[in-house]
């Protein structure tokens, strides 16, 4: 393929043919007359060899290449917008622009907000967005990095990107209140036994990975999207869970919960900031990521800041909502 002969703004005209479906609101959409947008859909359709938008009664339908192509344009426009985009230089405190980063509502209250915090003091003109990770970030990993400025993830769900460390957590479990079974300690029995509320996504179950580890394999009542239902979902039960040390402190004010030590070695939670490498030399990009660098060190230190850990004592079981 030589790009040299291509026409970009056919990759304009195809994702907009492709959502819209129709010649003349996909025309609007780019700003060309319905003519020219049905002589790119003629040049599209000799490049592909396919029909890509099939006629059907008064409508179109997309053709199985069209719906190939569909979500790849996107990207690619996406992609397009942010190379172009691209700067050699980067006045935090005089420039406007938005970052968007990939998280799980834990790495969104845990390290987003104390990013938030840091970008409101220094660049009042930068717009920070959160999405949550589609479950196809696994599969798809290349595209979607291409499309944001970073991904909030443990090491061990992506591997072959670029990445800068952000914090270390370490995995609590979670009860009522006043659980009738467990006292001040937890036993793998009773983790086998009892009942279980997971976090769960397609592409990464923390729980169900710790615990096949140590031969159990949990008990599933509830599965929730968002770490911080856990609480909710534990308390007045006799459910089981797990969440990070960092959150603990927000579940035991939220409910009726305490925190135990985990009865058994689990792995640590390794957050990063992981990004495609066409970002890497964008100069807006290494500000965001040494930004990025600062916070976790500063969530990694023992000081009063935000990220200061629930200590030993606290994790051991008392009701710290309490406290």
């Amino acid at each position: 393929m030589n790009l040299s002969r291509l026409d970009l703004n056919l990759v304009l005209a195809l994702r907009a043919l492709l959502e819209e479906r129709n010649v003349t609101r996909a025309g609007e959409r780019v700003g060309l007359s319905q003519p020219a947008m049905s002589a790119a859909l003629s040049r599209l359709r000799r490049h592909f060899d396919d029909e890509l938008l099939a006629r059907t009664g008064n409508s179109y339908e997309l053709t199985p290449l069209g719906v190939a192509l569909r979500d790849r344009s996107a990207t690619a426009c996406d992609l397009l917008e942010r190379v172009f985009s691209s700067q050699a230089d980067f006045d935090p405190a005089a420039e406007t622009r938005e970052f968007t980063l990939l998280a799980s509502d834990y790495g969104a209250a845990v390290f987003g907000a104390a990013l938030a915090r840091t970008l409101h003091e220094e660049a009042p003109g930068i717009r920070l967005t959160f999405r949550h990770p589609t479950p196809s970030v696994e599969e798809n990993t290349a595209a979607l990095l291409s499309t944001v400025d970073g991904l909030l993830m443990p090491h061990g769900v992506i591997d072959g990107f670029p990445a800068v460390d952000l914090f270390q957590d370490r995995w609590l479990c979670l009860i009522a209140d006043d659980h009738p079974e467990i006292g001040d300690e937890l036993t793998l029995d009773q983790l086998a036994r009892l009942p279980w509320a997971v976090y769960q996504r397609p592409y990464d179950a923390p729980v169900a990975r710790q615990l096949s580890m140590i031969g159990i394999s949990p008990r599933v009542e509830v599965s929730v999207q968002t770490f911080q239902l856990l609480p909710h979902m534990v308390e007045g039960t006799r459910r089981v869970a797990m969440i990070q040390e960092r959150l603990a402190r927000r579940a035991v004010r939220s409910a009726a919960v305490r925190v135990l030590p985990c009865p058994f070695e689990a792995v640590p939670v390794r957050e990063a900031m992981w990004w495609h490498p066409v970002h890497t030399q964008d100069a807006a990009h290494i500000w965001l990521r040494q930004k990025a660098a600062e916070v976790g060190a500063t969530l990694t230190g023992n000081g009063n800041g935000p990220g200061k850990a629930v200590s030993a004592e606290r994790s051991a079981g008392l009701p710290l909502g309490r406290l």
